[in-house]
């Protein structure tokens, strides 16, 4: 089965062309970056304006370099949820036009399933159950998968998403956004244990936090000045390593508590160096197992939508013109 998978959710405009759920033929981004840094993040109408002029090149491309036409798709996958409503929507439309002027049935796929199911293009996937942890600009939740379509929600962030804690560090740092590449590479000549940011570990539960850490780093700021040379380079160093360390502890202690020996990192702060060797390096120390997908497929891209298509469509659902762009679309 071919199945044309189609991002909008935020700020990438994304196609991919995925057989069978698990081999990707092409994989299209065009990303909106340089529109929203001078802003220092995502502007939702400036997003919802630049998916309608991408969109139609980006399929065009993802069909080209998979060497098929619309003709030999077999179902269209779209995100309708969660998101910005306005970029949902354009990507939404574009799957209607295209099932009603071909035939071809269309699906809606969640967003944050699209990011858990990214791993399943690895020839060595994992099958349910296992754990995932998504952690993203706009979220940070802990699911157990224990088979497609079948999620529950065991921790999730009480304030920022970790990536947000990192966009709003790279401000107060005058570094570009988004946070996470700039501080991460920064990261890498820094000495982590230089400051001791607080780690909030809420309870006896798998949530976390990063509002006070986030403010801890504007407190120091406020006390010592915009660090420069060696002093950034630890700051961001001993920032990342709080932002890992509390992720990797939850994410070690639920599997354990829960009964997981798999454990899955997704999403596009999945692409940090330090979270993914510091999950790797505590799970292994437990005897679990890792899985981390490749750079490319932690960040929003149309193959990841294509598997969560693929797979809605295999348990039976199935769209329809009456469906709508859902923003709060709760995987659970």
């Amino acid at each position: 089965m071919l199945v044309l998978g189609l991002e909008t959710s935020c700020d990438e405009t994304a196609a991919a062309v995925v057989e069978d759920g698990r081999r990707v033929l092409s994989d299209v981004v065009s990303t909106q970056v340089d529109i929203h840094r001078r802003w220092g993040g995502v502007v939702p109408e400036l997003a919802s304006r630049n998916h309608i002029v991408q969109v139609m090149p980006v399929l065009h491309e993802a069909l080209t370099r998979a060497g098929k036409t619309l003709d030999d798709i077999d179902l269209l996958a779209v995100t309708s949820g969660p998101g910005l409503i306005g970029a949902l929507l354009v990507g939404l439309q574009v799957a209607k036009g295209l099932s009603l002027a071909t035939g071809k049935p269309f699906v809606g796929a969640n967003h944050l399933e699209g990011h858990l199911l990214a791993i399943r293009l690895l020839e060595d996937a994992p099958a349910p159950p296992f754990l995932g942890l998504v952690v993203s600009g706009g979220h940070t939740s802990l699911y157990e998968v224990r088979d497609y379509g079948n999620y529950r929600l065991v921790g999730r962030t009480r304030d920022d998403a970790a990536g947000e804690a990192y966009d709003k560090t790279a401000r107060l740092l005058g570094l570009p956004y988004p946070g996470g590449q700039p501080i991460d590479e920064l990261a890498q000549k820094g000495d982590r244990e230089a400051i001791r940011f607080p780690r909030a570990l809420p309870g006896d539960n798998f949530d976390v936090s990063f509002s006070g850490l986030k403010t801890s780093v504007l407190h120091h700021i406020q006390k010592h000045g915009v660090p420069e040379g060696q002093a950034l380079h630890d700051l961001c160093a001993s920032f990342q390593e709080a932002v890992a360390d509390v992720l990797s502890k939850k994410l070690v202690a639920a599997a354990r508590r829960l009964g997981h020996t798999q454990l899955v990192l997704c999403g596009g702060v999945a692409a940090n160096s330090r979270l993914r060797a510091l999950c790797k390096e505590r799970a292994e120390e437990r005897g679990l197992r890792m899985f981390l997908p490749p750079v490319r497929l932690c960040t929003d891209n149309g193959a990841m939508i294509a598997v969560a298509g693929y797979e809605a469509w295999r348990r039976g659902l199935r769209g329809d013109f009456r469906l709508a762009a859902d923003p709060a679309w709760r995987m659970e």
